[in-house]
């Protein structure tokens, strides 16, 4: 027993023994690792710190003259600013005052110069020392302005502008009036033209718009060296009038013949127009009796009369013949057009005639025919707008219009394809009251 005590008391000191030689061979290796991964690094590489030293050198830099090239040109540009004149201009522009007395020589004559419009860009082309070899303005339209300096003396000349097409989307709310909606949100006058003349045979712009009333428009518009030039066709319209919409697409087909239809391909042209003038108002409507304002009697009134200025455009409602433009009693200066199926309309108190109109003269829808005015019996300036069919004077605010013909079926498929996009952006701005959108 005693035997196995010693025993076991000798093995005791002996496994703590390796337990701590263990332990001290396992610190050992940490160093030698380190060191391994130094060499992995950096090999060859001494442990003892480096020395670091801080060097500084200056640099010669060349000498760089500036160049007087008399050659060298600049292309400089300025936005004209309310108030600004063409001297002002010149002067933000850098020419020197020699050659700004000089161009304005030149140009006392050229009206364009002398009436900028604000918001317009001028583009000079300079010498270093500021003269002025090229002036280009682009006050819109289809032309551009250009002044060259040939010698001493500054020549101008008109050259076409190149124009982009950019499509724009617009939207707005009536709350008092068409003018102001269009207006509001900056439609160019000529597409609410466009809008009206449009929508004619589907909305009476005189009489039905509401407070609440909205229109859509997607029409193309002309950029000319990257500023807006001039509004281009409509490609698209939706009018929501008193709660129902009316959508117009732009469309041509392959003989070239166009027109804007309903978005299942029916034509919105109609045979007549509703009304012969764009804007103005119903002062007295057709009856079976009213009281004359001139003859002080009551008798029947067989037609529209539509108050507008005095010059403003009559259109003619439908394709005709001039039958007879003249003086003719009441009616004072008067057309009289025929058209197919025994239709025919009168056109009365008119200040003038459109020039070289005659009779036998063929005429097409919306050409204008004369001018409103006050001559026969008449109070005061408008048209008086007569629909006859067999020469009876019929209500043009109430009877049928004829349609002309649809997308014919062979290009419906080409109809759907082509007002896609245009559809697809209507969609978009439906319920949206957006000023611009390019």
């Amino acid at each position: 027993m005693s035997g196995d005590k010693n025993k076991k008391s000798a093995q005791r000191p002996l496994a703590l023994t390796k337990k701590r030689l263990r332990w001290l061979i396992l610190l050992s290796t940490f160093p030698l690792f380190g060191m391994m991964a130094a060499f992995g690094i950096a090999p060859n590489t001494p442990l003892e710190e480096l020395p670091v030293q801080q060097v500084v050198l200056g640099l010669e830099l060349p000498d760089i003259q500036p160049s007087h090239d008399a050659d060298m040109t600049f292309w400089r540009q300025e936005r004209i600013q309310s108030g600004d004149t063409i001297a002002t201009l010149l002067s933000r522009l850098e020419v020197n005052n020699q050659e700004a007395m000089n161009f304005l020589r030149d140009a006392r004559d050229m009206k364009a110069i002398h009436q900028l419009v604000a918001g317009k860009t001028i583009h000079v082309q300079t010498t270093a020392a500021g003269e002025l070899l090229l002036l280009r303005y682009f006050p819109g339209g289809s032309e551009q302005l250009v002044m060259e300096k040939s010698g001493d003396v500054f020549k101008p000349s008109t050259q076409p502008a190149k124009l982009e097409t950019h499509i724009q989307m617009k939207s707005g709310v009536i709350n008092s009036s068409l003018f102001a909606a269009v207006d509001g949100a900056g439609v160019p006058e000529s597409v609410a033209t466009q809008i009206v003349d449009i929508l004619a045979s589907e909305i009476d712009f005189h009489r039905d718009l509401r407070k609440g009333d909205r229109f859509t428009v997607v029409y193309d518009s002309l950029y000319g060296n990257g500023e807006p030039a001039r509004a281009g066709r409509v490609l698209a319209v939706e009018f929501v009038n008193q709660g129902t919409p009316y959508r117009a697409l732009y469309f041509q087909v392959e003989n070239g013949e166009s027109g804007y239809y309903t978005p299942d391909g029916k034509s919105l042209k109609k045979a007549f127009l509703r009304s012969p003038l764009e804007f103005s108002r119903i002062s007295s409507g057709f009856s079976t009796g009213r009281f004359h304002p001139v003859l002080k009697t009551w008798r029947a009134h067989k037609g529209i009369d539509y108050a507008a200025p005095t010059g403003t455009g009559v259109k003619a409602a439908a394709d005709g013949t001039v039958a007879f433009a003249g003086w003719q009693g009441g009616y004072g200066n008067v057309i009289f057009l025929q058209h197919r199926g025994s239709y025919s309309t009168v056109y009365g108190h008119l200040s003038a005639f459109a020039k070289g109109l005659r009779k036998g003269q063929h005429v097409r829808q919306g050409d204008i025919i004369g001018r409103v005015g006050a001559t026969g019996m008449a109070t005061g300036p408008h048209l008086h707008y007569e629909f006859r069919y067999n020469d009876v004077q019929r209500d043009p605010l109430k009877v049928a219009m004829p349609t002309a013909q649809p997308v014919p079926p062979k290009h419906m498929a080409a109809f759907y394809e082509h007002t896609k996009s245009s559809m697809a952006r209507l969609d978009m701005l439906r319920g949206t009251n957006l000023a611009f959108l390019d």
